[in-house]
């Protein structure tokens, strides 16, 4: 409790109920869009580039529906602070938890190739339709602050936060310990200049994907799966997880990936807004490595 007093104007924030952070977010759209127009040349470029097809007015729709589930996500992120586990459980369904203890019963841990889409946010409330623990990796943030405050949000269902230079160590010793997991990697950020990379023609454009997951996922032979999102209404989400692959030491490591992505693809294909169009995903081009 103390903890979390350092945290008092998220927590008040927190404590408002949904009608009204609604309102705040639809105020914050107005500004966010209009008046400040929040990284509205990258949104704009990105979604060009990725429906060529589409007529700009079409472009535009889909620009607004982004920042407006953009403020909504901001503000749902707060709200997970201190949201009870029966609300939760009734606004964020895991549909086919099934399939996942179908694995457990197996003595399977499982990996979740995760992605900026839908509220990924909420996905720390996986263990509430688990049975076993879950592991979510993280890039530490220069704000020990912010940082404290995302693992301990993140934490308050039981998932397991850990830095991502740590993830794979942790993987191996809660197996070594027997014990059954679900490890969540984010799979659509865009790699650093040094990393290691795979390049996928991803949304009609050459695109790098980081490689690590794919990695952990063929060193384990970990069956992989992605959290296919819906968001049924305002502030109700579904999940779904949608299978990958389920031996991943018969597949390269780019073909995971090149699986993942196609999955990935699809979604937000389906449903454009829902995707974090404001991250500059393109920024590195792939001649620059060639």
């Amino acid at each position: 409790m103390l903890r979390k007093l350092k945290y008092t104007p998220v927590l008040l924030l927190s404590q408002l109920p949904f009608w009204l952070i609604y309102i705040l977010s639809d105020i914050s759209f107005l500004f966010l869009y209009y008046l400040l127009g929040y990284r509205k040349a990258i949104v704009r470029k990105n979604l060009t580039a990725s429906f060529p097809e589409k007529a700009i007015s079409e472009i535009k729709a889909i620009e607004k529906a982004f920042y407006r589930h953009f403020t909504d996500l901001i503000f749902e992120s707060g709200k997970f602070l201190s949201v009870s586990e029966k609300t939760i459980k009734q606004r964020f369904q895991v549909l086919n938890p099934e399939v996942f203890e179908s694995f457990f019963n197996q003595g399977k841990s499982l990996i979740m190739y995760t992605a900026h889409y839908g509220n990924w946010e909420w996905l720390a409330a996986i263990p509430l339709s688990l049975s076993h623990k879950v592991v979510t990796f993280y890039q530490p943030l220069r704000s020990a602050y912010y940082e404290a405050l995302m693992k301990d949000t993140r934490e308050r269902f039981g998932a397991m936060a850990v830095p991502s230079k740590k993830g794979y160590k942790t993987v191996v010793e809660l197996g070594s310990q027997g014990a059954l997991s679900v490890t969540c990697i984010i799979g659509d950020q865009r790699p650093k200049r040094n990393s290691s990379r795979h390049w996928v023609k991803f949304l009609n454009q050459d695109t790098p994907f980081l490689i690590g997951a794919d990695r952990i996922a063929r060193k384990t032979n970990y069956p992989v799966f992605f959290p296919l999102m819906k968001k049924t209404s305002r502030g109700h989400y579904t999940l779904e997880f949608v299978k990958v692959i389920e031996n991943p030491i018969e597949a390269t490591a780019e073909e995971i990936i090149e699986r993942y992505t196609a999955i990935l693809e699809k979604a937000i294909v389906e449903v454009p807004h829902l995707w974090l169009w404001s991250h500059n995903r393109w920024k590195l081009k792939r001649e620059e490595n060639e």
